[in-house]
């Protein structure tokens, strides 16, 4: 069956154009999961400003989020592939249709996963540490008020990876590159940095400047679906 792909067959001689192609489009898509990562990792960092207690409260809020941003991150990876498949038949309609339905489970399930951290943040933070540990009371009750933070920021956290995927089905990878520096990088970290030192909020300043951002980045990249997949 697969005999016609000629696997392997001449692996020595590599076929410069459509390599360049899949690095023209490849590169960008590094290069936002670059920023985007990078600007959680720069949060960790100023979280060490603050303390033990802050850094520990950080990295139990944004573990919880990185668990319920996986189910998203899919639906983006089968957005890309759904929207492809869709636009290298030339059916404008399912490519369109297959983006937003995407957007739509992305968003579906953020809005009830915010609603869980909202209203079950406390719990949730206690599953983390052992309340017989020193600073542990003060490090849950931290982390509880940055889960519920990192709730309201759910549902952007959500559109915005799925409508990422789906440009990337639409070979849109530069535009959202640019768009993910601005959102984290332009409007984020400056936002959070500083609402935590010149507002005097500390953890909290910086986690609503993340969320702040990721919702930037969220209402971007839906108006650059909105727009990409309008024009067919």
């Amino acid at each position: 069956v697969f005999r016609r792909f000629r696997l392997l067959g001449r692996f020595w001689r590599p076929r410069l154009v459509p390599l360049k192609d899949v690095v023209l489009v490849g590169l960008p898509i590094a290069g936002s999961m670059l920023l985007e990562i990078g600007v959680f990792s720069a949060a960790a960092f100023a979280m060490g400003w603050f303390g033990a207690v802050a850094a520990a409260a950080h990295a139990i809020a944004i573990q919880t989020a990185s668990a319920t941003f996986m189910v998203p991150m899919g639906v983006a990876q089968a957005a890309t592939a759904r929207v492809g498949l869709a636009a290298g038949a030339g059916d404008v309609a399912a490519a369109r249709r297959a983006g937003w339905v995407a957007i739509a489970i992305g968003a579906g399930f953020m809005a009830a996963m915010a609603v869980l951290l909202v209203l079950a943040a406390p719990r949730i933070a206690a599953l983390f540490l052992d309340p017989g540990l020193a600073d542990a009371r003060d490090a849950t009750a931290l982390a509880a008020t940055l889960l519920v933070v990192a709730g309201l920021f759910q549902l952007g956290d959500g559109i915005q990876v799925v409508a990422a995927g789906a440009l990337r089905g639409r070979k849109d990878t530069r535009i959202p590159m640019l768009l993910t520096a601005l959102g984290y990088w332009g409007i984020g970290l400056p936002l959070g940095l500083a609402l935590a030192h010149l507002a005097g909020m500390g953890p909290i300043g910086i986690w609503i400047g993340l969320g702040a951002g990721t919702g930037m980045v969220a209402v971007l990249m839906a108006m650059r679906w909105w727009r990409i997949a309008a024009q067919g």
